[in-house]
C-alpha cells in the first residue's frame, strides 16, 4: 500500500512554518494516542503514521529531501539519489572547512544517535503523594532485528565508501583554499550498503510500539521531568539510542490545592460553630482524618495549620503542612422561628459582640461627618 503524503497526514500546507507543523502534530497525536483509543487499530495506525510524518518534516534536511524526492528520498537507506539525512548541508560544510569547524560526521561509521522522545503523563495528587509505577506505550524506532542495526542484508556488511575513503567528506582545492564538503556517495556516513536489509530499508531501525515501566517517586510536582536514558529512538545503523523524557502534570483535586509541599483546603462552617466554638474533621492526603478545633469568635478566612499533613518533599524525608481555611456560612432559608430568634439576638447585640463591625462603621461616621464640615463655610 502506497504511503500518504506527509503533509496530508499532518493536515498542513507544504509552505507551513515549524510552529504550524508542531501545533498540528501535537493536536493529532493527542487525538489518536493509543491510551485515548484502547483497542482501536485504526487510531493506532494513524498515530504511527503521524509520528513517521513528523519525524521527517521536523528536520530541515529531511524535509528538503522529501520536498524534492518524496518518499523515494528515504527508500533503500536514502541512497537512491545521493541525499540522506545530510541533504542540503554542502554549503554549510564548505564554510565549516574554511573556518576549521568540521564535524567529523563520517568517521563514526554512519552511526547516528537516535532522537529523544517526549511523553506527557497526567497523574492524580494521590499518586504524586504515594508514588507509583506506571506502564506507558511508546511508538518508536527500535533496532532492526534482521540486520542487528547495521542496515545491511543478513550475511553482508556495509563497505567503506570508495569516494571518500570512509572520511565522510571530500576535499576540493580552489585557489588558496581547500574546501571540504559532505561526500555525495555516502551522505557523510563513510560507508555504503550495496545490499540493504529488506526489513528496514538500510536504516538499521524499524517502527515498533514498546511498553515501558516508569517509576514515579513520591513528591513529584506539576512539570516534573523524568529521564529514561537510552529509551528513546534507536540510532541509525547501530548508533546509540536517544533518551525518553516523561513530563508529568497533576490533575486538579476536588478538595486540595497544592503549593509546593503544602496543601490548602477551604471548609465552610456554621455561624453557630464560629460564634460558640467547636470542632470538625477533615480528610488528609495520607488517607487519615484530622480534627480541627475552632475557638469561639472565629472569623471567615482564619487558617489552621496541621503540621506534617502535606506532601512529601521529593527525594527527602521532609513533609509539608496542611492549611485549613474556614469560611463562616450565612444561614439561608430560615424558618419563622429561626428568624425570630435571630431578630432577638440582633436586639441584644452590642459593640462587644461585634467589635470589628462597630469599629468600622464608627470610622465611616467620622469620615462622613468630616465631609459635611468641609462643605460648610463661616460668614
Amino acid at each position: 500500500m502506497s504511503k500518504r503524503d506527509y503533509y496530508e497526514v499532518l493536515g498542513v500546507e507544504r509552505t507551513c512554518t515549524e510552529v504550524e507543523l508542531k501545533a498540528s502534530f501535537r493536536k493529532l497525536a493527542m487525538q489518536y494516542h493509543p491510551d485515548r483509543n484502547p483497542g482501536n487499530d485504526e487510531s493506532e495506525h494513524k498515530f504511527k503514521e503521524i509520528n513517521e510524518a513528523y519525524d521527517v518534516l521536523k528536520d530541515g534536511d529531511k524535509r528538503a529531501a522529501y520536498d524534492r524526492f518524496g518518499h523515494a528520498a528515504f527508500e533503500q537507506g536514502g541512497g537512491g539519489h545521493g541525499f540522506g539525512s545530510d541533504f542540503g548541508s554542502t554549503f554549510s560544510d564548505i564554510f565549516e572547512g574554511i573556518f576549521g569547524m568540521g564535524t567529523q560526521r563520517g568517521r563514526s561509521g554512519g552511526r547516528e544517535r537516535g532522537s529523544d522522545l517526549r511523553y506527557n503523563m497526567e497523574i492524580t495528587l494521590d499518586e504524586a503523594f504515594d508514588g507509583k509505577t506506571a506502564q506507558v506505550r511508546i511508538p518508536t524506532s527500535v533496532t532492526c532485528e534482521g540486520c542487528s542495526g547495521s542496515g545491511a542484508k543478513t550475511g553482508t556488511k556495509p563497505k567503506t565508501c570508495a569516494t571518500c575513503g570512509g572520511a565522510g567528506k571530500i576535499r576540493h582545492a580552489q585557489g588558496f583554499f581547500t574546501l571540504e564538503r559532505t561526500c555525495p556517495t555516502c551522505q557523510g556516513r563513510g560507508q555504503v550498503i550495496d545490499d540493504p536489509c529488506k526489513a528496514c530499508g538500510g536504516a538499521g531501525r524499524v517502527m515498533r510500539e514498546r511498553t515501558l515501566s516508569v517509576n514515579i517517586p513520591a513528591g513529584v510536582e506539576d512539570g516534573t521531568r523524568i529521564r529514561l536514558a537510552g529509551e528513546g529512538e534507536a540510532g541509525v545503523r547501530g548508533g546509540p539510542p536517544g533518551d525518553l523524557y516523561i513530563f508529568l502534570s497533576l490533575a486538579p483535586h476536588e478538595f486540595f490545592q497544592r503549593d509546593g509541599a503544602d496543601l490548602h483546603c477551604r471548609v465552610p462552617i456554621s455561624m453557630v460553630t464560629a460564634a460558640l466554638g467547636g470542632d470538625f474533621e477533615v480528610p488528609a492526603i495520607d488517607g487519615t482524618k484530622a480534627k480541627v478545633k475552632v475557638p469561639a469568635g472565629t472569623q471567615t478566612g482564619r487558617r489552621f495549620r496541621l503540621s506534617g499533613k502535606g506532601m512529601p518533599v521529593l527525594r527527602s524525608k521532609q513533609t509539608g503542612d496542611m492549611y485549613v481555611q474556614v469560611a463562616v456560612e450565612t444561614p439561608q432559608n430560615l424558618s419563622k422561628k429561626q428568624r425570630e430568634l435571630l431578630a432577638e439576638f440582633h436586639k441584644l447585640s452590642s459593640e462587644e459582640t461585634q467589635p470589628e463591625a462597630a469599629g468600622f462603621f464608627s470610622r465611616v461616621k467620622e469620615f462622613l461627618d468630616g465631609l459635611g464640615n468641609r462643605g460648610s463655610h463661616p460668614d
